[in-house]
């Protein structure tokens, strides 16, 4: 079946997409905040599949300095057919201009995002508003 790639935020359906987002492990995102996040984005992908969310992500840009991708995910099912790769591969186009591209990712992906070029930082650190649920998902030390 044909895919429909878009950066509209146009007849995104939010509640879907943050269904998406739990469907692969990435906790409980609201729809709301997520209209805001992805409106508050530079760069942003989402692809279709008979009119269903199968893919999304997005890139926070200051247009010069850094470009941060992030929110990257695939339908479960969906998966292994190249999307993933393909939504980074947009994302990292779209940024190329800038002098740092950074990805936000969880644990076990990073083989994923390496073949793109992207290395662990030495100097990463983050403030998370749950530093608990933050450690137990492994994004923490």
């Amino acid at each position: 079946m044909a895919l429909t790639w878009t950066d509209s935020l146009d007849n995104i359906d939010w509640t879907e997409l943050s269904t998406l987002y739990q469907a692969v492990g990435m906790g409980l995102k609201q729809p709301d905040d997520l209209a805001t996040a992805f409106a508050n984005s530079r760069y942003r992908c989402f692809v279709f599949e008979a009119g269903q969310l199968i893919g999304a992500g997005r890139a926070l840009a200051d247009g010069v300095d850094c470009s941060y991708l992030c929110d990257i995910a695939v339908r479960p099912a969906d998966q292994g057919r190249g999307l993933g790769q393909q939504i980074v591969g947009r994302l990292v186009d779209c940024s190329r201009q800038h002098r740092k591209i950074i990805l936000y990712a969880v644990p076990g992906k990073e083989d994923f995002y390496g073949q793109f070029g992207f290395r662990r930082m030495s100097t990463a650190m983050a403030i998370f508003e749950n530093p608990a649920d933050a450690e137990a998902r492994g994004l923490l030390r």
